[in-house]
């Protein structure tokens, strides 16, 4: 019984680590989306008015902030 609750553990952990590794793959491809619009943004003439944020870009935001939310809480859960 003991080796068979293990090797549920082994590959729940395995789970576990592929799900982060997923994430933090998402949240590497967000960055680097924010990244190159930010870079973007910079490269372009400055409007003499004040332009409203990139809808897109507050989206890529929250969907990194989103995934590290959920990092952590399954970081907290063990």
């Amino acid at each position: 019984m003991r080796a068979v609750s293990a090797t549920a553990s082994f590959f729940r952990m395995q789970l576990d680590l592929d799900e982060s590794s997923l994430a933090i793959g998402r949240i590497e491809r967000a960055l680097s989306r924010i990244e190159k619009k930010l870079a973007d943004m910079s490269n372009r003439p400055t409007p003499t008015t004040a332009s409203a944020p990139d809808p897109a870009l507050k989206q890529e935001v929250a969907a990194v902030i989103g995934e590290l939310d959920r990092i952590i809480a399954e970081a907290q859960r063990g």
